[in-house]
């Protein structure tokens, strides 16, 4: 291992404030199956140094797969000379280390699970789902476990070590019944070992896309205008992580691209909405004990009772308007900055029994699954797929629909929240942004929203 103190001694030698050094080593496997063929099986490795200083206000990174000393200490030079010509003052470098702790534990890690296992599950969930429904003509299946050990020195803080797993199973399942075609999704996974994939979620998870497909095959319609929509706790924080988590990441939100700039303290949304980024949930695919830039995880209280106390914050962005950081400054790989970014982002639980929030529906839209949409962090304005929906009509779950989208905005949404169930669902997805994607969770109760567009093809 090379001399890290010299290197951040180089780093730091002009105007830089702060320095850090990323290694970062990961090896993964990928099984992709379609319709019974194995298309992909890879294993891989990749290793490599992220170097960083940041001067008042700009970072300088460069990123390189050599751990050779000497070459290191050259590429913290130059980025040291970029930063400016004049010398900084003497700069006191942090000693000490720590490592990551977590309160749970893998029973079977990924890497030491026989490729013909691995094989096994995907082909099994394969078998499962078409004996479950004749009508489907495509199966994908995807499986990824990755285990990532990182090492970040920072002139602040000193040496931290975090090791991290993660294990994703995403399916897809296509079904055609004469002219109509129709696709059913879904994904599973998070920080666990081989052994979250018990018989009994591999089950679960294949009744689950199969009896979407087949409602989707025979759904109707959606209607068109203004609903009354219900989003159920399965729907997962889809909603939250897109319609106003981004807008509270402190890298859009300071800077003017968010419609949550300069909204601190102020009310936002209903009395009834809180919404906390938690990196410390067990097992969630968006927890660590360090984030990319050494600090340590925890639960931050972005929305209190419909108040908006803080933004997610980097080290960068932190140091640049006088705040602290959050514990979200996080990175794909060595070879990207860090950026503020969502772990486990989420709705708290309310006081709303959710079989009453739906009774209380006469003309409505009952979301059970989100699909792909965008967002306007600017203006807050969204639209979102609706891949598992269902007409309300007088408290009553009726037929599922298809072809179906919800538009609004996230700040009058907020607002019109309502009613607040006491339960709690989760989604897992790989969150991208500025060209890099991260691991994350999100989720959410049951909720009533008033007023939202739904788009449709039926009267």
């Amino acid at each position: 291992m090379f001399n890290e103190k010299r290197i951040l001694g180089a780093l730091m030698e002009r105007s830089g404030v702060y320095a850090d050094i990323y290694v970062d080593e990961r090896a993964y496997t990928l099984i992709q199956l379609e319709s019974g063929r194995i298309e992909k099986l890879e294993r891989g490795e990749d290793a490599g140094v992220g170097l960083r200083v940041i001067t008042p206000w700009k970072n300088y990174y460069a990123s390189t797969n050599s751990f050779d000393e000497t070459h290191l200490a050259d590429l913290a030079a130059q980025l040291s000379r970029y930063g400016g010509n004049a010398a900084s003052e003497t700069v006191t470098i942090a000693g000490g280390e720590r490592a990551a702790s977590y309160p749970f534990s893998i029973a079977s890690d990924p890497g030491g699970v026989s490729i013909e296992d691995k094989l096994a599950l995907v082909r099994g969930f394969e078998s499962m789902a078409r004996k479950m429904e004749s009508r489907i003509t495509q199966v994908r299946v995807m499986y990824r476990d990755t285990r990532q050990n990182v090492r970040i020195t920072t002139s602040a803080d000193g040496a931290r070590q975090d090791s991290r797993i993660q294990v994703v199973l995403t399916v897809l399942l296509v079904g055609r019944d004469g002219s109509e075609m129709q696709t059913s999704y879904e994904a599973v996974g998070g920080f666990y070992g081989f052994e979250y994939f018990t018989a009994e979620l591999m089950e679960e998870l294949a009744v689950k896309t199969v009896k979407r497909l087949q409602g989707l095959l025979a759904a109707r319609e959606a209607p068109m205008g203004m609903k009354t929509v219900v989003l159920a706790s399965e729907a997962g924080g889809t909603m939250i992580h897109e319609a106003i988590g981004h807008g509270l990441e402190a890298d859009l939100a300071m800077e003017g691209l968010s419609c949550y700039k300069g909204l601190l303290g102020s009310r936002i949304a209903s009395p009834l909405v809180n919404v906390v980024d938690d990196a410390t949930i067990p097992h969630m695919r968006g927890t660590y004990a360090f984030d990319d830039e050494g600090i340590p995880s925890e639960r931050t209280v972005l929305v209190e009772k419909g108040v908006l106390t803080n933004y997610l914050f980097d080290r960068f962005h932190a140091m640049k308007h006088s705040m602290v950081s959050t514990g979200n400054g996080r990175r794909e790989s060595y070879r990207f900055r860090p950026i503020p970014r969502m772990s486990n982002t989420m709705i708290l639980p309310g006081t709303d029994d959710p079989e009453k929030i739906i009774a209380s529906v006469d003309d409505g839209i009952l979301v059970v699954k989100m699909g792909g949409g965008q967002v306007d962090t600017v203006r807050g304005d969204f639209v979102f797929e609706i891949s598992e929906g269902y007409i309300i009509e007088k408290g009553a779950v009726g037929p599922m629909i298809k072809n179906a989208t919800m538009m609004g905005n996230g700040l009058k949404v907020l607002k019109d929240i309502d009613m607040v169930g006491t339960d709690l669902g989760f989604g897992i997805g790989t969150c991208g942004k500025d060209g890099q994607g991260v691991a994350v969770a999100d989720a959410q109760p049951t909720l009533r929203m008033p007023g939202i567009i739904v788009g449709g093809r039926g009267g």
